[in-house]
């Protein structure tokens, strides 16, 4: 088993709704993620995929939230931007967009 970790980050400020704490007003956050890829079998250049493909690919869907005021963006108007929303709207995209045999296992922020 192989593992590929890529990581990004992004800037954002939002609220949470419903939530009785600090975090019901508005503020910012400096978000780090790290996309992990695992594979059973490395390609024949040794390698679990092209890292430069998949920063890239990462660098595409968090250019969406960066520098934006994410409870204004589709996924945000109705639920919650917290930390595991966003952890799922960046998994899902990233999941279908490798080849047969790699799969994205975890999005930690």
């Amino acid at each position: 088993m192989y593992e590929l970790l890529v990581e990004g980050e992004f800037a954002g400020a939002h609220n949470l709704r419903g939530y009785k704490g600090l975090c019901e007003h508005l503020h910012g956050h400096n978000w780090k993620v790290a996309c992990a890829l695992r594979s059973d079998e490395l390609n024949k250049l040794g390698m679990v995929i092209d890292f430069k493909k998949v920063k890239g690919l990462l660098s595409e869907v968090l250019e969406q939230f960066d520098h934006r005021y994410l409870n204004d963006l589709e996924p945000f108007q109705e639920e919650n931007p917290t930390t595991e929303n966003l952890a799922r709207h960046i998994f899902k995209p990233l999941a279908p967009r490798h080849p047969e045999g790699i799969r994205v296992f975890k999005v930690t922020m």
